[in-house]
């Protein structure tokens, strides 16, 4: 048909030669709009290849078949495939437990003997800083995700103040002029303009168009990334000159056979206002600068940082069902598989980044960010902590998780935390309050380390998807062993431990039988104290008393004998 069109004039030749580069032009500048098919095709490559095979093999013998009976024969075991196909494969997810067999098969996994230590713990939990950072912004702006990153040393909460995605004029036009970086540690989060950095994003998670992240970072990559990466979560810190940048995960699929995801390295974008130039560079080739999980390590503010895609890390911490072999999950065995519990009222599924140090252990980790989470057996009536998981959040290759099932020790699981901290305040309105992401706290209590889950109540309005966020929320620990729950006060962290102490330390002398800890110091102070009023108490002594006594005697019986 293009041959006859072509060969009827000098006209038709120019209108498809035109044609065909307009074609061109538009198959490249809108790859970000077609990328998704590409990727879709690489995810499912094998079983499309498998099913076209079976497709085309079928429809030849199809036509080359007489009988009208076995014609149909043909078409109904054609049909009886797919059915199979899309049953077994999708209905029953096996093609997703094949994809995650293969994340375990290629898991750099390292069991631990000792949990590291919490540090720096974070008040308030994720949809809080959320909630109450919308409060803050007017009507024409949104706030993006909040994530967990390290900025000048200390764990913020950072997030865009973007341009709303209600209104699709200001999408177009306006740019994200502002960042909220928040203290993670305070009980008073402040999104004051002291909290508010003034820094201008052409290109941002709401814009349109080629100033849209995603539009972006896909335009940037090459044919080979085209096919195989995605963008993953965006993450705005300082880069080692100071600047805010805005980091976008990626994500990158391996394998023919069931591909499986993993970190793809990170994609940074520059702050700053984009003329034309910049215009046209997004439009052809897009933005930011890619570096390889290889070359990570010679960025400095890209080490012990928040980079890896959840996405990533929670199918990797689901793989460690397959820890007693390819068959254990299947619905006849399930000896040691386990889950990664989601809590229904908790608006924060896992993974918690969390701050770990790993000093005081054995272990070849550095202390900083991990994405951790807390593995329970498969069925909804166990609860039981199965395995603490440490994933490294700036994406190194490694998985560390240590094995509570197999040390017997018979922890409670996070499943477990709401309903206890539920009991210990029968006094609270439930319906409008709720406990919710239960992150882990490990310290070291009273001669060993101890495991507890802090949890926060977060309250949250009928009709409602948001939480309300609250400046001094209240906050429990519960101790996984003994399953108490300890009340402790948001405005003074420091005072925690001996709360636990307090609270649990005769449960725990009558059963481990260990010795007193936390002897008070005032104690020392009173002693001393006592010792210096008995000392002021005595009367003062002067030693020449007698002797002036002596002399005055002296001068009054002189003076007798001169009268």
């Amino acid at each position: 048909m293009i041959k006859n069109y072509w060969n009827k004039g000098i006209k038709q030749k120019s209108i498809t030669i035109i044609v065909s580069i307009i074609l061109l032009i538009a198959l490249f500048v809108l790859r970000d709009d077609y990328q998704p098919a590409l990727l879709f095709v690489r995810k499912y490559i094998f079983v499309l290849l498998g099913c076209l095979l079976v497709l085309l093999f079928g429809l030849r013998k199809f036509r080359k078949t007489p009988s009208t009976g076995k014609r149909l024969g043909i078409l109904a075991l054609l049909a009886i495939f797919f059915g199979l196909i899309y049953t077994i494969g999708w209905h029953y997810k096996m093609y997703d437990y094949m994809k995650t067999f293969n994340v375990f098969k290629h898991l750099n996994k390292i069991e631990i003997d000792e949990l590291p230590l919490t540090q720096n713990e974070r008040i308030q939990p994720l949809r809080n800083i959320f909630s109450m950072a919308n409060e803050s912004v007017g009507e024409t702006k949104d706030v993006s995700l909040p994530h967990l990153v390290r900025v000048d040393g200390e764990n913020k909460w950072t997030m865009a103040i973007q341009p709303t995605l209600k209104y699709v004029w200001q999408r177009i036009t306006d740019n994200t002029e502002e960042v909220f970086s928040v203290s993670s540690t305070t009980p008073f989060p402040r999104f004051s303009s002291d909290n508010r950095i003034p820094v201008t994003f052409s290109i941002g998670e709401s814009l349109k168009f080629s100033r849209n992240t995603y539009n972006a970072v896909v335009q940037r990559f090459g044919l080979w990334k085209l096919l195989s990466y995605e963008p993953g979560d965006v993450f705005y810190m300082k880069n080692d000159e100071g600047k805010w940048v805005e980091v976008v995960s990626l994500i990158n699929w391996k394998g023919f056979f069931f591909p499986y995801p993993t970190f793809g390295g990170v994609m940074v974008i520059d702050n700053g206002k984009h003329d034309f130039k910049d215009y046209m560079e997004r439009i052809l080739i897009g933005k930011g600068t890619y570096i390889s999980p290889d070359n990570m390590k010679n960025y400095e503010f890209l080490q012990r940082q928040n980079t890896l895609s959840e996405k990533v890390s929670r199918l990797q911490a689901e793989s460690l069902k397959f820890l007693g072999g390819f068959s254990d999950p299947l619905p006849w065995n399930m000896e040691t598989a386990v889950k990664i519990p989601d809590l229904p009222d908790d608006q924060n599924a896992q993974p918690f980044v969390t701050d770990f140090n790993f000093s005081d252990t054995n272990i070849d980790a550095y202390s900083g960010l991990y994405h951790w989470f807390g593995l329970e057996p498969v069925g909804d009536e166990r609860t039981s902590l199965t395995f603490s998981v440490f994933i490294p959040a700036d994406g190194t290759d490694k998985l560390f998780y240590y094995d509570h099932a197999s040390k017997k020790q018979g922890y409670a699981g996070v499943s477990a935390m709401p309903l206890k901290v539920i009991e210990s305040r029968k006094e609270f309105d439930w319906t409008v309050n709720k406990p919710v992401e239960f992150r882990p706290y490990i310290k070291n209590i009273a001669g060993r380390k101890r495991m507890f889950f802090l949890g926060t109540i977060s309250a949250v309005k009928e009709d409602s998807n948001n939480f309300d966020g609250s400046a001094t929320p209240d906050l429990a620990l519960i101790d996984a062993e003994y399953r108490d729950v300890i009340w402790i006060d948001v405005k003074h962290p420091s005072e925690w431990d001996y709360t636990v102490y307090k609270q649990l330390n005769e449960a725990w002398r009558s059963s481990e039988g260990i010795e007193d800890y936390y002897i008070e110091e005032t104690k020392d102070i009173d002693v001393v104290q006592q010792a210096v009023d008995s000392i002021i108490a005595f009367p003062r002594v002067n030693k020449n008393a007698e002797e002036i006594e002596r002399l005055q005697m002296q001068i009054d019986s002189l003076k007798a004998s001169g009268n």
